[in-house]
């Protein structure tokens, strides 16, 4: 009989994991949307990354499920990134019953706009890790981002 006295609980170990990343979630959003403009929420934001990340020119049903919400979720999202001259909507060429979705130049300048915002917060955890320590956090974490990624599929 093994020893389980001994054993790491994985259960355990990973629910930390898990918790602990859920909770710099929340405040990393919190602090992130507080940056961006007035109606502008960390989904937005998401979505335009993602297609600057993946290319743009996705349907909207490919960008649900990329993100894991209802096409009527995403649709939403769309109409205020469109509302506000983001992206475009564009008939689909390879199927006219369905759109794609494609970056403006104010969406693309939005984004790293977005991204400069943050720079005050960054400077103030940035003693937090060296650089090498982050760069191996963060090939770490998209080690696991990706494995989890594949077990959705």
């Amino acid at each position: 009989m093994p020893d389980t006295h001994s054993a790491p609980d994985l259960t355990g170990l990973y629910f930390e994991l898990f918790n602990e990343i859920g909770i710099i979630s929340q405040l990393s959003r919190a602090s992130f949307e507080a940056r961006l403009p007035d109606g502008m929420v960390l989904p937005h934001f998401s979505v335009i990354n993602h297609l600057i990340r993946v290319q743009d020119g996705r349907t909207p049903l490919q960008l649900a499920r990329a993100f894991q919400v209802p096409k009527t979720s995403m649709t939403h999202t769309l109409a205020g990134l469109e509302k506000r001259g983001l992206i475009e909507m564009r008939a689909n060429p390879k199927d006219a019953r369905s759109k794609q979705v494609w970056l403006t130049e104010a969406g693309r300048s939005f984004r790293q706009d977005a991204i400069a915002s943050l720079m005050p917060d960054v400077a103030e955890i940035s003693d937090t890790f060296t650089p090498d320590e982050l760069s191996g956090l963060i090939e770490r974490l998209e080690t696991l981002r990706k494995r989890l990624d594949a077990a959705r599929d």
